[in-house]
């Protein structure tokens, strides 16, 4: 039961990693009918200034606060430069273009941070064990992650459903043209939102970044699950992006950690301790495949 327990809080806090990447996304997505695949290059120059400004301030959280803000300088600049050329053109062109912003901010890396991986240390204070319960030691840093990513869902949450961006965030979710006949600013709305989608994904980024390595593509692998969370989730539904990113967590995290265990049962050790991840991730998109059959819009996407 303890191990279970350790595997569903690992669960927990990719989940909330995933869902800072994924709100961005549908966000994107849902409101600017904008298919950004480079979304996942802006969590990696997360990560990659995250490293830079913590070895001049010498400080992790002083270093990660200052990270946020220039991510979403960075994001602004490639709305205004280059996205916002392409929301008058289809799909397929916003594929392409995005692709291309990939391999751009691939070679920008590979230019400024050289080709070798980056490796960020966990901060000191945080270098250790807490007990969640009497003898049950967690990482104090991947529970921070689930505090953190926590924080922000609430306060994603608040910001969508009582302030006046999030109205406006809404109400362009449900039909821009109409907003923008009323007289609200829609290029200015869409540079904030995409700002905001690039801050969520540079904080994922640069907290995944003491776990994992730094490196050139990081974001690619988690892109790929950040689209299937938005289409299990429903487009543009910021309740629907976390409910589907803690669902595909906890599939992800503990098929993982108990597949193997039932597959030796019939095939040997190493045959399992292989196909066990490969089989994870086959479920998230079984789990995909069943909802677009029962619910095409996603759970909690608007019906057309």
């Amino acid at each position: 039961m303890e191990y279970l327990l350790l595997q569903v809080l690992n669960g927990v806090q990719l989940g909330l990693l995933m869902f800072l990447l994924a709100a961005g996304l549908t966000l994107t997505l849902g409101i600017m009918d904008l298919v950004n695949l480079a979304h996942g290059s802006l969590y990696m120059i997360g990560a990659y200034i995250a490293w830079t400004l913590i070895g001049v301030t010498d400080s992790f959280v002083l270093g990660a606060l200052l990270a946020l803000p220039a991510t979403f300088l960075v994001g602004v600049a490639v709305e205004i430069i280059v996205i916002r050329r392409l929301y008058a053109r289809d799909h397929l062109t916003q594929v392409l273009a995005t692709f291309g912003l990939i391999l751009f901010f691939n070679e920008l890396v590979r230019a400024l941070w050289g080709a070798g991986g980056k490796s960020i240390a966990v901060p000191t204070f945080l270098n250790r064990t807490i007990e969640i319960l009497p003898g049950v030691p967690y990482p104090a840093y991947r529970f921070a992650i689930i505090v953190v990513g926590a924080a922000v869902a609430i306060l994603l949450a608040w910001l969508v459903a009582r302030t006046r961006l999030g109205m406006l965030i809404r109400a362009g979710a449900s039909n821009r043209r109409m907003i923008g006949a009323l007289g609200v600013n829609i290029e200015l709305l869409f540079s904030l939102v995409f700002g905001l989608g690039a801050v969520f994904a540079g904080l994922a980024g640069l907290m995944a970044a003491p776990i994992a390595s730094v490196r050139i593509g990081m974001g690619d692998d988690i892109l790929i699950l950040a689209l299937v969370i938005i289409v299990i989730g429903g487009i543009g539904s910021i309740k629907g992006a976390f409910i589907a990113a803690m669902v595909v967590g906890q599939i992800d995290i503990v098929g993982r950690a108990f597949l193997p265990d039932m597959l030796k049962t019939f095939m040997s050790s190493s045959a399992a301790s292989s196909a066990a991840p490969a089989i994870s991730q086959v479920l998230v998109y079984v789990l995909m495949a069943a909802v677009l059959v029962w619910r095409p819009t996603g759970l909690f996407g608007q019906r057309t």
